[in-house]
């Protein structure tokens, strides 16, 4: 490989990576499967990183790898948790940390252009400065960037109100898999046949890699209302939920907790076993305490409880705030979290088949579950499990089987398998599941079409063979 990488530094320049610490450090995001595995020694370096500078940049990098069938792994912020980043020694990371930087703001349409590797925070400050907002607020802000919202198809903690990542996107750049550019028209709407944006929204860097994202941004809001109630069980705090939904009420955060993670959280604001429901009302003038009005009348219509407004300033405290895979697994701990989504009629049924099922994998100690985007028609849950197995070798089995149960009892009830983390590598195997047969094999046809030779991200999404 010592022409191309010769071919690549001249392209690059300074952003060549070919340090071994650098190379490790993009090799692969913060999925738990990897991070074991890392512990064991097994995982191999890039044979570099590539960090282009724009679009036209990274469409040459793009067309020498596709000249040397040489495999290409995007990589964003690193923060996705699925494996959508795992280099192998023959293959070379494409990083957009070069690409960063709010490139225009336009107050009057209420637009705002990053380059695609700019930091979520960031970029979230810099709107906030001229008193607008993106409205997108994932707990990985502080680590993710716009790009990789985009290519994961990500969602915000205030998603019920201001929409998920495929509602704030105006417009896309980004190269595809054969070097050349697509640019996305830049319209509030259009009819013009199918949205190619959303081949991107969600790609994983499958179908391309997104260079540049405009948002379509919305005035801050004013100082918004917070609540809490708590209720006797899960189902009930779902139903209360699905009432302040249904007539259109649409709180940013509405965040409801089972019993274990309420006590986990919130002890000393609410009985063992009761589950604590959050909201923040907030909008134009005056709207705020309307809805939250609302809110209460329907929430002690179920049977809820009033909590002190402190129990959400709490959780806005250390809502990002989690221990890292790795110090998890010095205390010989293995965890991970798994978001699914569905209807409201099986929300509880879903919830306890996905606890039960993790719950009996041997060496788990616990499996506990939270609801924090609604609709309409449903909601998500997002599980977290923690297992200790009683063997070091243990546990890359133990944390599949929790997985492949949680999955198939998500499957089986007829529930979407991923709400806003993504296939990457831990969910492909359940895509026939998720899309059908069909579905399947229009997503084959489309990366057969883009990417013949299977260089960009191999690996993710649908796998490396249709076998």
């Amino acid at each position: 490989m010592t022409d191309l990488i010769d071919e690549l530094a001249a392209v690059l320049g300074d952003g060549l990576i070919r340090d071994e610490t650098q190379r490790a450090e993009r090799a692969r995001d913060t999925w738990m499967r990897s991070e074991i595995l890392k512990g064991e020694g097994s995982f191999e370096l890039p044979l570099a990183v590539a960090a282009p500078i724009d679009a036209g940049q990274l469409s040459e990098v793009v067309k020498l790898c596709r000249s040397h069938g040489v495999k290409m792994i995007p990589r964003g912020g690193g923060s996705g948790v699925v494996g959508g980043v795992l280099a192998s020694a023959d293959s070379l990371v494409i990083s957009t940390e070069r690409m960063t930087g709010l490139r225009t703001l336009d107050s009057h349409n209420l637009l705002a252009t990053f380059g695609a590797g700019t930091n979520g925070y960031e970029a979230e400050m810099m709107v906030q400065d001229e008193g607008l907002t993106i409205g997108h607020w994932p707990q990985s802000i502080e680590l993710s960037t716009v790009g990789g919202w985009v290519a994961t198809r990500a969602s915000g903690q205030y998603s019920t109100a201001y929409g998920n990542i495929e509602d704030v996107v105006h417009s896309l750049e980004a190269v595809l898999p054969d070097g050349s550019i697509y640019r996305s028209r830049a319209t509030p709407r259009a009819a013009a046949g199918p949205d190619l944006r959303h081949l991107l929204l969600g790609g994983e860097g499958v179908t391309g890699l997104v260079t540049e994202v405009t948002f379509s941004l919305r005035p801050l809001p004013e100082q918004g209302v917070r609540q809490a109630f708590h209720f006797e069980d899960f189902d009930t705090g779902l139903s209360a939920i699905r009432e302040v939904i249904r007539p259109g009420w649409l709180p940013p955060v509405v965040r409801l907790y089972d019993g274990r993670e309420s006590w986990r959280h919130f002890k000393d604001q609410l009985p063992k076993g009761r589950c604590m429901l959050i909201f923040l009302h907030e909008g134009p003038p005056g709207f705020a305490p309307l809805q939250a009005a609302a809110a209460e009348d329907i929430c002690v219509a179920n049977g809820g409880l009033a909590a002190a407004e402190e129990v959400v300033d709490a959780w806005f405290d250390s809502r990002n705030t989690v221990p890292t895979w790795e110090e998890l697994l010095a205390q010989g701990i293995m965890a991970d979290t798994i978001e699914i989504a569905t209807d409201w009629t099986h929300l509880p049924g879903l919830y306890t088949a996905v606890t039960d099922a993790i719950s009996a994998v041997p060496g788990v100690i616990a499996a506990t579950g939270h609801t924090s985007h609604s609709y309409r028609s449903g909601a998500n849950l997002y599980f977290t499990f923690a297992a200790i197995p009683a063997d070091r070798a243990d546990f890359v089995t133990t944390y599949d089987t929790c997985w492949r149960v949680a999955m198939e009892a998500a499957a089986a009830m007829g529930a979407g398998l991923s709400h806003h983390h993504g296939i990457g590598r831990m969910r492909r195997d359940w895509m026939a599941e998720e899309l059908g047969d069909g579905g399947l094999a229009m997503l084959r046809a489309v990366k057969a079409a883009l990417d013949a030779d299977n260089l960009m991200n191999p690996g993710v999404l649908i796998g490396d063979d249709p076998a």
